[in-house]
């Protein structure tokens, strides 16, 4: 839920984090302790800009007519794609469970509004990053965000427990204005948008544009060079692979099998990444995965290959299998089997829990996984298999949500609080 602003000045706030904060506005609306997708595609193609500068401009234009669904089809094709899948399901989710007015439309939505007013740019800054990702400089004008969580699209009964923990409505809303000129001037830096060109059209990114400040922000530059994509020849070893990969501690095997398409920021950063990577990780594990097998089933932009059984040699210990048998996982290992099943993972998990964590959250998310299952939502580009990282974390989250009642939610959000 969100939270008011206390009394008396507050503290300085880095304004990277600021323009991150807008940028991440045009996806994401945070309200009542749950988040959700806040923009889709629209069913037509949707249309790009000439050039980097009017890509911005004409994201940061819709948003000001309070176009949400304009805005959305400015983004970069492949992040619409998914924001659109990832908001269908969600949205019909949380009115199912009641946390949503049954009325909501995602074509309206309301809570969040960006006023830019006078941009100017210095397009002879701009950084061409290689030769479909510029990063444009926003040099002028400025930026608003206004926001009144008394107008989230909630159902009236999360609504009012809302505005009753805030102490009123003048707690839920606030407004917070960058003015670039002044940022400009104070820190030599102006505001850095991705924007990247898909069949000679511009488009502002969300992943790219994240990534850009968290290289700006570490004082590192982009890679001259991307990691190539190689995927696997079925969704079943692309799993296998990836789950290989990350035990070795190969990083840059982990980011040749995630998708060109949906994670192009990845493969462009991948150098940069996989050399930080290294200095972190403790090298490879030794465990090698003997077996992966799988039960697919096509879901929104893939296919969702779910562990129905693994087998990993471990260095000193042997053999490990662990196999799936309905809402049971039979565990083996030498020194012998042991199954555990959905009711039981719960009450382990649940009794765990520390403060923060409702424990009916936990026993929820234990059984919940023991029905449904863990897997990988895996993608098809040009004939190969990849696993998708950001479709994988929506299914994950919808199969939890799925199997929740709207009296089961009531219990975890109290739980919460």
């Amino acid at each position: 839920m969100a939270v008011a602003p206390g009394p008396g000045p507050q503290p300085k706030k880095s304004k990277r984090g600021l323009i991150i904060t807008l940028v991440a506005v045009l996806v994401l609306a945070l309200g009542g302790g749950a988040t959700w997708w806040a923009l889709s595609r629209s069913d037509s193609v949707a249309s790009g800009a000439a050039t980097p500068e009017d890509a911005v401009t004409e994201l940061l234009s819709a948003l000001d007519d309070g176009d949400l669904l304009g805005a959305a089809n400015t983004l970069a094709p492949s992040e619409a794609s998914i924001l659109a899948d990832q908001l269908t399901q969600s949205f019909d989710e949380y009115k199912r469970l009641g946390l949503l007015d049954q009325n909501a439309d995602p074509s309206s939505f309301s809570g969040f509004e960006l006023v830019a007013e006078n941009l100017t740019f210095d397009s002879q800054s701009a950084e061409r990053v290689n030769d479909h990702v510029t990063i444009t400089k926003l040099t002028g004008g400025t930026l608003t965000i206004n926001a009144d969580l008394t107008k989230l699209p909630l159902a009236q009964e999360y609504l009012d427990a809302m505005l009753a923990e805030a102490g009123g409505a003048a707690a839920l809303t606030d407004s917070e204005t960058l003015d670039i000129g002044s940022h400009v001037q104070q820190t030599g830096e102006p505001i850095r948008i991705a924007t990247v060109n898909v069949d000679g059209e511009w488009y502002p990114s969300l992943l790219y544009t994240f990534a850009d400040n968290l290289l700006a922000e570490a004082g590192l530059s982009w890679p001259q060079e991307s990691i190539p994509a190689h995927g696997a020849d079925s969704p079943t070893e692309a799993v296998k692979q990836l789950l290989q990969a990350a035990f070795d501690a190969n990083f840059t095997r982990v980011i040749e099998l995630l998708p060109p398409d949906e994670m192009a920021v990845l493969h462009d950063v991948g150098p940069a990444l996989v050399h930080q990577l290294g200095n972190l990780a403790e090298g490879p594990s030794g465990i090698q995965v003997l077996d992966v097998q799988t039960e697919d089933k096509q879901v929104a932009g893939g296919t969702l290959a779910t562990l129905t059984a693994l087998s990993l040699e471990i260095p000193g210990q042997g053999q490990l299998t662990v196999t799936k048998n309905g809402d049971c996982y039979e565990l083996t290992a030498p020194q012998g089997t042991q199954q555990l099943c959905g009711e039981e993972l719960g009450q382990r998990m649940a009794a765990e829990a520390d403060e923060s964590t409702p424990p009916q959250m936990l026993q929820h998310i234990g059984e919940s996984l023991a029905e449904h299952g863990v897997g990988a939502v895996v993608t098809q580009v040009d004939g190969q298999y990849y696993v998708s990282p950001l479709r994988t974390l929506n299914e994950l989250g919808m199969s939890l949500s799925r199997g929740l009642e709207p009296e089961d939610l009531k219990q975890i959000l109290q739980g919460i609080n």
